[in-house]
């Protein structure tokens, strides 16, 4: 349980987050991945970094009910910590590739949507439940995946989308069986961490720097609404009428 880091081949750095029944993760988590990511890019053996997780899915975003019982503390704490997990990807040294099998709800749009690439199963579903959450963010990390208008009928219905639908958009490289993800991942890690190490580095630093939107920035922005929401009381109403499911314990951020 927790985040755990390996070395499946050479080159490649596989980063595992196991957060059962779920994978909604709390506060320290967050920091945990944010800190995983960025020591597996700064390993200069590393050419390739592959996100995946254990469990019914990928990401169902923080944890409600650490938010729920700790109040303003744990939402700040995970607003930071999605803060640094998210940049963490995005910033990560070397390519990032994300493996999404299950739900990926919320803060698991915010790191798929800061990877380079998009492995994901058939069985995978994107989106931000945040409306009915009591939260507001990620749609930074949305928008990378979909279209403008299509961005905003997700984000004001909470609807998903499939794993299908964002390969027909471009966003996800590949869709596979369930049972083949790990593998496709790899593949796609293999094929990048055969260049050129420091090419890699710095074409992933160029690629950064010619992007349209400031994802930090972009990010932090929308997070002052969620912190708006939460002091107001909009959030606490919100969140004490949701059900239950997987997002008994996971929310968007």
């Amino acid at each position: 349980m927790g985040v755990s880091t390996s070395s499946p081949e050479k080159g490649i750095s596989l980063v595992l987050v196991d957060f059962p029944p779920v994978n909604a993760l709390p506060v320290t988590g967050w920091f945990a991945l944010a800190d995983a990511v960025r020591a597996a890019g700064r390993d200069p053996a590393t050419r390739c970094v592959v996100l995946a997780a254990r469990g019914r899915g990928f990401n169902a975003g923080v944890d409600i009910k650490e938010i729920q019982a700790r109040g303003g503390e744990a939402l700040v704490g995970a607003n930071r910590g999605c803060f640094e997990a998210f940049a963490a990807v995005y910033e990560c040294e070397v390519p990032v590739v994300a493996a999404v099998r299950g739900f990926c709800l919320g803060g698991g749009v915010g790191l798929v949507g800061n990877a380079d690439v998009i492995v994901a199963s058939e069985d995978a579903v994107f989106g931000l439940p945040e409306l009915d959450r009591g939260a507001l963010g990620a749609a930074t990390h949305l928008a990378r995946l979909v279209p403008q208008h299509l961005l905003r009928a997700l984000y004001y219905t909470a609807r998903t989308v499939s794993a299908a639908e964002l390969h027909a958009h471009g966003s996800v490289w590949r869709v596979t069986p369930p049972d083949e993800l790990e593998s496709a991942a790899l593949e796609l890690a293999r094929e990048i961490a055969a260049k050129d190490g420091e090419l890699l580095r710095l074409a992933k630093a160029a690629l950064n720097g010619i992007d349209p939107v400031d994802v930090r920035r972009s990010y932090r922005f929308e997070q002052g609404f969620t912190y708006e929401a939460s002091v107001g009381g909009v959030a606490d109403r919100v969140r004490d009428t949701f059900g239950s499911g997987a997002g008994e314990r996971g929310s968007g951020e």
